[in-house]
């Protein structure tokens, strides 16, 4: 990594500790300068979104509040540049198209060693 470059941030916002503890740790193996900043639900997600202005996020979409997609747009219009990738579980067509028409990317759960590197090809093709 450039020396005058800043780590790249990660928000990760999902109810499963679970699942932010698998795709904190397949990052860090994959890009350990990363900061990753986890979040339970999407309003939190939102204010630690504004906080720390991150580079990229995962958003479930079911979590207790607002619902992840909802929480996704109005973090993409507080932070524009931001790559999102959806990880869920709800596969519905409409959530799929919502999550296009954001400009993010909808990986479909569990959350898994190869649904991780999808989501960072994503992040770093145009990072």
């Amino acid at each position: 990594m450039d020396a005058t470059a800043k780590p790249k941030k990660l928000l990760v916002v999902d109810d499963s500790k679970v699942s932010r503890m698998v795709i904190r740790a397949r990052v860090k193996v994959v890009q350990p300068d990363w900061e990753i900043i986890e979040a339970a639900n999407g309003d939190e997600g939102i204010a630690l979104a504004i906080a720390h202005q991150p580079d990229f996020c995962t958003m479930d979409i079911n979590m207790p509040g607002i619902l992840g997609t909802d929480a996704a747009e109005q973090i993409l219009q507080k932070i524009p540049k931001l790559r999102l990738v959806i990880f869920s579980a709800n596969i519905q067509e409409t959530f799929q198209e919502r999550t296009a028409s954001m400009g993010a990317l909808f990986v479909a759960k569990p959350v898994t060693e190869k649904s991780i590197a999808e989501a960072l090809k994503y992040f770093t093709e145009c990072a």
